[in-house]
């Protein structure tokens, strides 16, 4: 019996503490104590919600549509190659159709902007060798901005035009390269572009001792002439600002790589502006990748 009183005592309390009509009051608290309370706590996320919105806005008003207000990129821009192999690996068998198919086909899709028909109609026809410098009128904006042409002919044997295989059924295949757009750069002086030039990768087979294949990597050729960048496709100045800019491109063909083996290459930008690779960054301005060539 004194389990039940006990049991019965101990559920009129909760019952009391969840809602006690002698003092009306629910879970501890009155009415007016509840709304007050509520009223509070309204007030407090009301006033960060408004802080939270001043904030943006002010920070909103500093910001630029068309140019970064800060740029933490490095100064010089990093090279990406196409096409995309496995981890910056070209591996193929030239009799194996299957095992290039899906690297031809890579660079027909990467092409395609770069097809005449559509260069000429979006873009302009520049003067070479000289930057295609747009400046704004003062608040008025020059935009948007236009771009030049960079037609996939330029590429020569590398363009698909002459070779829909890219000299991959041969065993000579093709390796396009760019550079990673930097808003504002100016990658070359004197009327000087940057170029491209590529070789065997050194590595270390010693403590103080270095290797590189460069017999190897055999007779290479460069599109366009001398593997340069241009001026004129320079400065770039934004995706919003320059919808139609058109990267320019390096392309890189192998005459006659040594068949069955592993060759890593490494490929580097060459300018009077841009600083060399260092310590900090050793991919700034180069990209390296291993090619092999199997027969069969």
């Amino acid at each position: 019996m004194s389990g039940s009183k006990e049991e019965r005592k101990g559920s009129g309390e909760w019952h009391d503490f969840f809602w006690n009509p002698r003092t009306r009051e629910l879970l501890g608290r009155t009415a007016t104590s509840w709304g007050l309370i509520t009223l509070f706590y309204l007030i407090f996320y009301l006033f960060l919600a408004g802080m939270f919105a001043l904030t943006m806005y002010i920070m909103l008003l500093t910001l630029d549509d068309y140019k970064p207000t800060w740029q933490d990129r490095l100064a010089t821009p990093g090279m990406m190659i196409r096409p995309k192999g496995n981890q910056l690996e070209i591996t193929f068998t030239m009799s194996d159709t299957e095992s290039w198919d899906g690297f031809v086909q890579n660079l027909d899709l990467f092409l395609s902007p770069y097809n005449e028909s559509f260069q000429v109609q979006t873009n302009d026809n520049c003067p070479p060798d000289q930057y295609f410098i747009q400046e704004d009128s003062g608040e008025v904006r020059n935009n948007p901005k236009r771009s030049c042409q960079f037609n996939r002919t330029m590429l020569g044997d590398c363009s698909g035009m002459s070779d829909r295989f890219y000299g991959y059924s041969r065993g000579q295949p093709c390796i396009l390269i760019k550079l990673n757009r930097v808003i504002g750069m100016l990658p070359g002086k004197d009327g000087e572009s940057p170029y491209v030039t590529c070789g065997a990768k050194s590595y270390k087979v010693g403590e103080d001792e270095w290797r590189e294949d460069s017999e190897k990597i055999g007779p290479l050729a460069y599109f366009p002439t001398n593997g340069s960048f241009n001026l004129m496709y320079y400065p770039y100045y934004g995706r919003r600002a320059q919808v139609n800019y058109t990267q320019p491109l390096v392309a890189v063909k192998f005459l006659n790589a040594s068949l069955n083996t592993d060759i890593d290459v490494e490929c580097k930008v060459v300018s009077n502006t841009l600083i060399a690779g260092s310590e900090r960054d050793k991919f700034a301005g180069r990209v390296s990748f291993k090619l092999r060539i199997n027969d069969k």
